[in-house]
């Protein structure tokens, strides 16, 4: 039973196993140890160290999905499922390894040649460059087929112009997945995935400023802007031109697989503290969790996180076998996220006033909640995705 199974008290998900526990035990110690004391700083200065992703690939937790050929560690979902959950109880909030060990290294799986695979996955794999991948724009949000950054072909490289937002990991990436237009005419056949190698000192490559956020203060979330910036046009992820958006489409689900991982271990570990402090706290002569509100909200939130984890293990276990379909993962993106959300709300009013103190972990929690209904695709966008299915 993992780290967060023991303080939720919920049942062990059947996906898991030894090695998965020992998994989950390297992952906890590593947030609780190396990542956590440091959130006030990764806050004031906006971005973490970029020296954690190296200690965590020393220690083997990045792309253990990717197979051993590439560096990495030769396992499934199933490992990244648990170093995400891992990540939300050891209170980190400024690491973004959804995007660095979970989305970015299964498009260039998927869709990378064998020299693209071998040159960059164990990179990224070792933690000595940090992923990133750059879809949003200033004027275009969960609408994909509509972004203006182009990518236009000049002899053996492209040659990008454009300007992207809301980059996790943009402060500190050394590899970034574009989504360009090739074919500016077209909609969704004109979107093409482009990686490009970066570093400060690239030309038509520069880093904007690092957005200030209500939440998730320590993670680093910036503007690109790119003017006439080279790349490889061997870099394409392809083999062909055109095929960007179907490649994004066919990802999305993992992505949103990532925040329902996020929501229902939040959910558990908002329960997990309120529980503890309301033991603790007095009112009215006697400890708070003494009062029946208190046990009805808690009771009731309990259920949900409950609820949430049964239905989270079912589509990691469809993950798996490959059988998660685009509307089920929709689902649990939105309506998992919407439930973090109460859930947290709830907790942190039993905490009362010290439930508005930033160095509260419920109070940071809530502000970190808000942007799990908005990133992923916003989640009334995953409700028009379900409909669809109707």
């Amino acid at each position: 039973m993992t780290g967060s199974a023991k303080a939720s008290g919920r049942a062990r998900p059947t996906w898991m196993n030894d090695e998965l526990d020992a998994v989950a035990d390297l992952a906890r110690s590593y947030f609780t140890k190396e990542v956590e004391p440091h959130q006030e700083r990764f806050a004031k200065q906006g971005y973490p160290d970029k020296g954690l992703y190296r200690r965590a690939g020393d220690l083997g937790l990045l792309c253990m999905s990717v197979p051993e050929q590439y560096g990495g560690g030769g396992g499934t979902f199933a490992h990244e499922a648990v170093l995400f959950s891992e990540q939300v109880f050891g209170g980190d909030n400024s690491l973004h390894l959804g995007v660095h060990a979970g989305i970015v290294p299964h498009y260039l799986l998927a869709y990378g040649s064998e020299e693209q695979k071998t040159r960059w996955l164990p990179k990224l794999a070792s933690g000595e460059w940090v992923a990133a991948i750059a879809m949003t724009e200033p004027g275009t949000g969960s609408d994909l087929q509509r972004i203006t950054t182009r990518a236009v072909r000049d002899g053996d490289d492209y040659v990008i112009s454009g300007s992207k937002t809301f980059i996790s990991n943009g402060h500190n990436a050394d590899l970034i997945v574009i989504a360009a237009k090739t074919d500016p005419s077209a909609r969704a056949a004109g979107v093409s995935l482009i990686v490009a190698e970066v570093d400060d000192d690239t030309p038509g490559f520069t880093r904007g400023r690092i957005l200030e956020k209500i939440g998730q203060k320590g993670q680093d979330t910036t503007e690109l802007s790119f003017d006439g910036m080279r790349v490889p046009a061997a870099n394409l992820l392809g083999p062909d031109e055109g095929k960007g958006f179907k490649q994004l489409m066919s990802q999305l689900p993992q992505e949103r697989l990532i925040c329902a991982i996020a929501a229902v271990t939040a959910m558990e570990r908002a329960v997990d503290l309120t529980v503890a402090y309301t033991k603790e706290r007095e009112a009215f002569g006697k400890p708070l969790f003494e009062l029946q509100n208190t046990r009805f909200e808690l009771a009731e939130c309990a259920t949900i996180a409950r609820v949430g984890r049964s239905f989270l293990d079912e589509c990691i276990e469809k993950h798996l076998h490959s059988e998660l379909d685009v509307a089920t993962a929709a689902m649990a993106k939105y309506w998992l996220t919407d439930q973090q959300g109460i859930v947290v709300d709830r907790c942190l009013q039993l905490f009362g006033g010290y439930g508005y103190i930033a160095e509260y972990p419920i109070a940071r929690m809530y502000t970190d909640a808000r942007v799990q209904r908005i990133y992923a695709g916003a989640n009334e966008v995953m409700k028009e995705l379900i409909a669809r299915t109707l």
